[in-house]
């Protein structure tokens, strides 16, 4: 190719059936490349296409406790957590008090520390057991596996 003005260049696109587009405007003189836009166009979005198929989506799973679950109900709950774990989710673990149930905050992080000491093999800790208003929360991961 080499460097042409701006006329030359549009005419030497026309010929080739081609369109003219503006790669950098600021550059002293501007550079322009002679190419298919539609076709460019395209193939960005093609490409666009499979990096966005690439991408992990977060899911998010949440498991409910009160503050006095006994032991069969958390038990339940723990292998649906490992199962969360096990297929890549997230999981939201919360305990809910009621009323005034709000007295036994300590079972409440007993209870999710224990969960967190039970998972420990295919989960990680990603936020301690923490209470929002009427709720006490905690964020476990999923161990990357080798």
């Amino acid at each position: 190719m080499g460097v042409y003005p701006i006329r030359k260049a549009l005419e030497f696109a026309e010929e080739q059936g081609l369109d003219l587009v503006e790669i950098s405007p600021n550059a002293n003189p501007p550079v322009a490349k002679v190419m298919d836009y539609k076709k460019f166009l395209y193939e960005q979005k093609k490409r666009e296409k499979v990096l966005k198929a690439k991408a992990s989506k977060v899911v998010v799973k949440e498991i409910r406790f009160g503050p006095q679950t006994d032991d069969h109900d958390y038990e339940f709950k723990k292998r649906n957590a490992e199962k969360f774990l096990k297929d890549g989710a997230k999981l939201k673990a919360f305990v809910f008090f009621k009323g005034r149930s709000i007295v036994f905050k300590d079972q409440g992080q007993i209870l999710l520390l224990r969960l967190a000491q039970d998972l420990e093999e295919i989960g990680k800790v990603e936020q301690m057991p923490k209470l929002e208003g009427k709720r006490m929360t905690m964020f476990l991961s999923p161990k990357k596996t080798k």
